[in-house]
């Protein structure tokens, strides 16, 4: 079976809102689907849509084949969550390090104390 992820037309006359869902390529384009993955909303300004990046990248390694707007999507949304994410653990582990070295009192209190 071909499978394809593509948009899914739904909302009123006029205002168009996408579901994207990944189906057989050869059901019609608001017909029978496996699974919704995301939404589109292409009159909202800004970032404008969700995908499960887990789930498209699941469906890639079995073949489907994304459309040029939702290729599109993912990789505005693969962009944003990179973004999004803190730096990395290489730099939390540095500055733990850094804590560690310094002493929990400072060194003018003992010194008097003696």
């Amino acid at each position: 079976m071909a499978v394809s992820i593509r948009l899914r037309r739904e909302g009123a006359k006029n205002s168009p809102y996408y579901k994207v869902v990944v189906a057989d390529k050869r059901s019609p384009r608001d017909g029978k689907f496996i699974e919704i993955i995301g939404a589109y909303d292409p009159k909202k300004p800004g970032h404008n849509s969700t995908l499960k990046i887990d789930r498209v990248e699941y469906w890639m390694s079995k073949g489907a084949q994304p459309s040029d707007t939702v290729r599109s999507l993912i990789k505005k949304t693969k962009k944003s969550t990179a973004a999004a994410e803190p730096p990395s653990k290489a730099g939390q582990e540095d500055e733990q390090s850094a804590q560690e070295e310094q002493p929990s009192t400072p060194p003018s209190l003992t010194e008097g104390a003696s």
